[in-house]
């Protein structure tokens, strides 16, 4: 959980820093004292990683040092103030790459401590959830959130008061960690999330079936390591140049047979809880036919939709000021012995 201790003093509204080092992103941004984001810095590490076609965490801590001084000053400098205009800081705290954590935590506390103003160690899942109200702040609770990336396919039953509730979660590979090892599989480059939407667009999503995980009736659970194995063995069950020729068509159908289920799972979500809005975040988000379905189904069923602009769905800080800032609203900062969390327990008994 998030360390957290209650402020000797109240704190003062005014502009906060987010800083966001999860895993290959190093961000920055600045939150104005209404919320309204006045910067969002993001630098990707993908030309590090792209030729080990996966993340190397030591690459990542490094590039991670080399980056975040300038790019949490660009962020200021976007935003039109100086380091003692801030009023607090709000740094990513886990889950994520242990050495990548600390980067970012280290950073955020040195910055508390010489400007002396309080910081709060914020969970990754916390920041995505928090990004689908930074361009719809009127989004209604209670509500139902699809937090859907690299590391983590979780549903959530967001309550009026704030509180989280989980309500389903991935008992294998989360679906982005499916969509980049298919991506491999097909010979695609990394980052293969992406890779696999784009070649995606050429294929029918009909033209090959995959199998979907629905698991027991009534589960809101996911699973897709069957549907990734699925696509090995039809790969070398067929003559390479037809996998080749194809390789549009499994791109589109693996693509379809995750998004489905993601979409299926997600309105099932909401008819158990009886929300009357939905909320998809995280990396996958971006997802152009889960964009499109998720639209699609919600325009038939009259739900609320609520997904982020593509800025706000990977990696980014501004979601980690957003829930910060709701946080030091709450009344909560953390002592300056806060530590990463590699592995972190999203804190969702607090208020976000």
């Amino acid at each position: 959980m998030t360390t957290v201790e209650q402020p000797t003093s109240a704190w003062i509204p005014g502009p906060i820093l987010g800083i966001e080092t999860s895993c290959d992103e190093t961000a920055a941004s600045v939150l104005a004292i209404d919320g309204a984001v006045l910067s969002n810095i993001i630098t990707s590490q993908h030309a590090i990683h792209q030729r080990f076609g996966g993340v190397v965490p030591e690459l990542a801590s490094r590039a991670h040092i080399e980056s975040i001084e300038n790019v949490s000053a660009e962020a200021l400098q976007q935003a039109g103030l100086a380091w003692t205009d801030l009023t607090g800081i709000a740094v990513t705290q886990g889950p994520g790459l242990a050495g990548a954590l600390l980067v970012g935590v280290n950073y955020a506390k040195a910055l508390a401590y010489a400007l002396n103003i309080p910081v709060v160690g914020i969970s990754h899942l916390e920041g995505h959830i928090a990004s689908a109200w930074l361009q719809d702040p009127a989004f209604p609770l209670p509500c139902v959130v699809l937090v859907v990336s690299g590391g983590h396919t979780h549903l959530y039953y967001k309550e009026s008061s704030g509180h989280c509730r989980l309500l389903g979660a991935t008992r294998d590979d989360a679906a982005g960690e499916a969509f980049d090892k298919g991506a491999q599989l097909l010979g695609l480059e990394y980052p293969g999330g992406p890779a696999i939407d784009r070649l995606a667009r050429l294929g029918s999503p009909d033209a090959i079936a995959f199998p979907r995980s629905y698991l027991k009736e009534g589960s809101l659970d996911f699973s897709f390591s069957g549907l990734k194995t699925s696509l090995l063995y039809t790969l070398q069950a067929m003559p390479e140049q037809s996998r080749i020729s194809r390789a549009a068509d499994f791109a589109a159908g693996y693509q379809e047979a995750i998004v489905a289920v993601l979409v299926d799972k997600a309105f099932a979500a909401v008819r158990s809880s009886g929300a009357h809005a939905l909320a998809v975040v995280g990396g996958v988000s971006a997802n152009s036919r889960l964009r499109a379905l998720l639209q699609q189904r919600a325009a038939s069923e009259d739900l609320r939709l609520s997904l982020p602009p593509l800025a706000y769905c990977t990696d980014n800080a501004a979601m980690i000021a957003a829930a910060g800032r709701q946080a030091l609203r709450a009344g909560l900062r953390a002592s300056l012995d806060i530590d990463a969390h590699a592995s972190m327990v999203s804190p969702f008994a607090q208020v976000i």
